[in-house]
């Protein structure tokens, strides 16, 4: 689910609204996402989602300064889609939700907001043990996921304002060496 979220979700968002070309978007993205994968938070990947987005793509400053640190505190949805695989779907898509607007860029977070997704859904928060062993990797995963998302919403904003300079987006060396 996350990789259907990141790959194909984002990037038909991505070439549907802008015409920009996914593969050169995550090509120049990957260190983001890598980054995020190997510290599993949000917060951290902040700068240089906002560097690598201004100087490998062409986006504007001021609207990755905004929309890159929003993001990263209401756009949870990798959190969404673990607590949604995890539980029953209706009643945790409605909690997973509320619970993922106000959650903290921070390593382990979803383990916590999950304790409410169950107690909506009836099932015993000691079930959350069964989780934890293989939480770290869907935490690290559920992250790259999230950042994605707000570099490709950030991009699809710039677009739609005339602030992404198309010639560094498709230059391939953009940004490379400093």
């Amino acid at each position: 689910a996350l990789a259907i979220q990141g790959l194909v979700v984002y990037m038909a968002i991505l070439k549907g609204f802008t015409g920009l070309s996914p593969v050169r978007f995550l090509k120049k993205f990957l260190p983001v996402m890598g980054f995020a994968f190997s510290t599993a938070t949000s917060n951290a990947t902040i700068p240089m989602s906002i560097d690598t987005l201004h100087r490998k793509m062409g986006v504007s400053r001021r609207i990755s300064s905004f929309t890159i640190p929003l993001g990263a505190t209401i756009n949870m949805d990798g959190t969404a889609i673990m607590q949604g695989v995890v539980a029953d779907y209706l009643t945790v898509i409605l909690t997973a939700t509320l619970a993922s607007v106000g959650t903290a860029g921070v390593p382990g977070v979803g383990l916590i907001t999950l304790s409410m997704v169950f107690a909506s859904v009836g099932l015993p928060v000691e079930a959350i043990a069964l989780i934890m062993g293989i939480d770290r990797i869907l935490d690290m995963s559920r992250t790259a996921v999230n950042i994605t998302g707000d570099a490709v919403c950030t991009t699809v904003v710039a677009f739609q304002d005339g602030a992404v300079d198309k010639a560094v987006f498709d230059d391939m060396e953009a940004g490379r060496g400093g």
